[in-house]
């Protein structure tokens, strides 16, 4: 009887020892704690040279002209503000013997309020010139990011990536990079877009008296 209960032992134990190998070496079946049913490796990453979408995307051409000409437009109109007061300032100081004292000091205020006002038209130039860019800075992140949720979906990418010398992606290796089919698809997307007439309002008549 004893050897029966030694023996009974030995196949405990041994069942016990097995149980304890297989829970630690069997795979896991349900992608683990954090219920993910696909390894690292099964992620697909994409990238996207923002240099060369800055480069070849049209949308960004037109953008880039249209705040060229904005700022040459500005350029202009301060220069003529800035040459006027000049010439102004330059007759001040060549009549200012023929004037009086009380002159002087009027004409001085009425110059330098001028100075002034050009200072505060060149800030306000300043300004409109960066909300300019920044709508079409805030654009370009709109019409890219939406592309890409669609673009991603059908080729089953996880994220995409931007590469330049500002990111933090140090190196990508060339299989990775979908610029040129991203460009190629965002400049099809502005052609459709840019061909729409533009939305026009009719402006309010106002020959029209009240009753």
């Amino acid at each position: 009887m004893k050897n029966a209960s030694l023996i009974l032992n030995v196949v405990l134990l041994v069942a016990v020892v097995v149980l304890f190998i297989l829970h630690f070496t069997q795979k896991p079946s349900g992608g683990g704690a954090s219920g993910m049913n696909f390894t690292p490796s099964d992620v697909k990453v994409a990238y996207v040279n923002y240099d060369t979408l800055l480069k070849y995307y049209d949308f960004v051409k037109i953008g880039r002209d249209k705040l060229d000409a904005q700022a040459k437009s500005y350029d202009a109109q301060l220069l003529a503000r800035q040459t006027s007061l000049q010439r102004e300032v330059q007759a001040y100081q060549q009549g200012a013997n023929n004037l009086t004292r009380g002159q002087a000091i009027a004409l001085e205020e009425d110059l330098q309020k001028k100075g002034q006002n050009l200072q505060l038209f060149q800030q306000s130039l300043s300004q409109q010139l960066e909300e300019e860019r920044s709508k079409v800075v805030e654009q370009l992140h709109t019409k890219l990011t939406d592309y890409l949720k669609t673009y991603s979906k059908e080729r089953g990418i996880a994220a995409v990536l931007k590469f330049d010398r500002e990111s933090d992606v140090l190196y990508a290796g060339d299989s990775l990079d979908i610029s040129k089919d991203v460009i190629k698809g965002l400049n099809d997307a502005w052609k459709i877009e840019s061909a729409k007439p533009a939305a026009t309002t009719k402006p309010a008549d106002t020959t029209k008296t009240k009753k």
